[in-house]
């Protein structure tokens, strides 16, 4: 039973780290193709895609001429390693590192042409002999590289790099080694999907490294709780506890990478207002809040001339919007009686959610109704910063007349 569960669920991982590596290449794509450490980081994710499209085809026909795309894939990953490496530190790896890497590389390619078992696993021992010094370069220049030489956002995308090849490095070491510990499946599937998952995380810069740290041992804490629950139910020996273990490991992880990518991809498609102030090219208040009436996020705003505000009292509208030059329908400043009058006559005359001073003189008032925003503090920011834009434009056109 094991051995067609362990079947079963090496199939799920492999398809699922294809699923992983897929989702990273379309978010890679989609940030810059040409960028040429972009363009290393896919030449990383395709070939180990290759590896696995192996894998699962092996396990699904049965045939073993597809242990070429396995052997292939294994036999570039060294040099892919060192390239992005290199490539993320903007400087070459030493001279005999890299003739060793590619000399290595060309003899391991030619080599999986002999798809069958008749020089293994000698060459098995070779080739992870060969992936283990790649890696230990690699990780080598990364411990000694000079950090000021790079930016902060440089650092964190080398730190993460190197925190997934330290992860990854045991779990190529086991796949290896599955005889000799008695493993089994091969669980580089897990590494890779780590790697997909810090690698997709660096798009969002305010995840900080403890954060990840901190996801990452709840992930394998809750994996291996569920492997003790569901081993203890069903009796499990320690095979079924590693599988079980493993697939709720696999199954979190792809989740993770499929949400933090479509976080990603809202992020990126995001209209919000800093976008629109950003290609502004008026100095005009009246034609900036003309437009911005246009813009989906505050769709249908209303314009709020002097003639409008002849009812108001002059001095109470200069009070309140001294105090809150955003007023917001959910948290109104306490002004007093009259105050509070004021502002609730411009709430419900305009069905507003909000009231913003766009112009002190003349007065001119933007009303917006955007229920959401109460739950969004950044659009809420926006909203004050499309504020302060406006009032600075037209104290500049006041200046200059």
């Amino acid at each position: 039973m094991i051995g067609s569960a362990a079947a079963l669920t090496q199939v799920c991982m492999s398809l699922s780290a294809l699923l992983g590596l897929l989702t990273l290449q379309i978010v890679i794509l989609r940030r810059d193709r040409r960028d040429p450490i972009n363009r290393r980081f896919l030449f990383c994710v395709r070939i180990t895609m290759l590896l696995f499209v192996g894998r699962v085809l092996v396990a699904l026909t049965g045939w073993q001429v597809f242990r070429i795309f396995v052997l292939l894939g294994a036999a570039f990953i060294p040099l892919a390693a060192l390239l992005l490496t290199e490539g993320l530190l903007r400087r070459h790896a030493p001279p005999i590192a890299k003739h060793a890497i590619g000399w290595g590389t060309v003899f391991f390619v030619t080599s999986a042409f002999w798809y069958s078992g008749g020089i293994d696993p000698l060459r098995l021992y070779a080739l992870l002999t060969f992936q283990m010094i790649g890696f230990l370069i690699s990780g080598g220049l990364i411990v000694r590289r000079d950090r000021t030489a790079l930016s902060a956002s440089e650092n964190i995308t080398v730190t993460r790099i190197g925190l997934s090849l330290l992860l990854f490095i045991p779990l190529a070491l086991g796949d290896f080694l599955m005889a000799v510990l008695h493993l089994p499946i091969q669980f580089s599937a897990l590494g890779v999907l780590i790697m997909c998952w810090l690698a997709i995380g660096l798009g969002r810069t305010q995840i900080g490294h403890r954060v990840v740290i901190a996801n990452f041992a709840v992930m394998v804490g809750a994996a291996i709780l569920v492997g003790l629950l569901v081993g203890t139910i069903t009796a499990l020996d320690r095979d079924g506890f590693l599988l079980c273990s493993a697939s709720v490991m696999t199954a979190l992880l792809l989740v993770s990478i499929l949400n933090d990518a479509r976080a990603l991809r809202t992020e990126e498609q995001s209209l919000g207002l800093l976008h629109y102030l950003a290609e502004t090219d008026t100095d005009d208040p009246v034609a900036f809040l003309r437009d911005l009436r246009g813009h989906p996020l505050v769709e249908g705003a209303a314009m709020i001339s002097r003639s409008s505000l002849a009812e108001l009292q002059e001095t109470t509208l200069q009070q309140i919007f001294e105090v809150a030059p955003v007023l917001r329908r959910s948290d109104p400043p306490k002004l007093g009686a009259l105050a509070d009058d004021h502002i609730a006559h411009l709430f419900e005359r305009y069905s507003a959610t909000h009231v913003i001073l766009a112009s002190d003189n003349p007065r001119v008032l933007i009303a917006l109704s955007m229920p959401s925003l109460s739950a969004s503090p950044m659009a809420e920011l926006e909203l004050k910063v499309v504020q302060r834009m406006a009032a600075l434009m037209a104290q500049r056109r006041l200046d200059g007349e």
